[in-house]
């Protein structure tokens, strides 16, 4: 499968349940069971408003089976979109 279809169905899924994906970091094969992606969103702006003044940048892993379907996804990690020790 190509990396680029990878990137576009995880877009996708992102765009249409969490939020707009801000950049991709990884894109891995994940064995013959399809591919592990990491990715970075800019969380929601009433979440930063409440909690932060700078943006905060959310860390995804999510997993593609190879029917290109996002069978998992999970946060791991929210930052200060200016934090120098990322």
């Amino acid at each position: 499968m190509e990396i680029k279809k990878i990137m576009d169905h995880v877009a996708d899924f992102f765009h249409e349940h969490v939020a707009p994906p801000h950049k991709f970091t990884s894109v891995e094969a994940n064995g013959d069971d399809g591919w592990k992606v990491t990715l970075e969103v800019i969380e929601e702006k009433e979440y930063m408003k409440k909690y932060a003044k700078d943006e905060m940048i959310g860390t995804y892993e999510v997993f593609i089976n190879n029917e290109q379907e996002v069978t998992s996804f999970k946060r791991q990690d929210v930052r200060f979109r200016s934090a120098v020790n990322v």
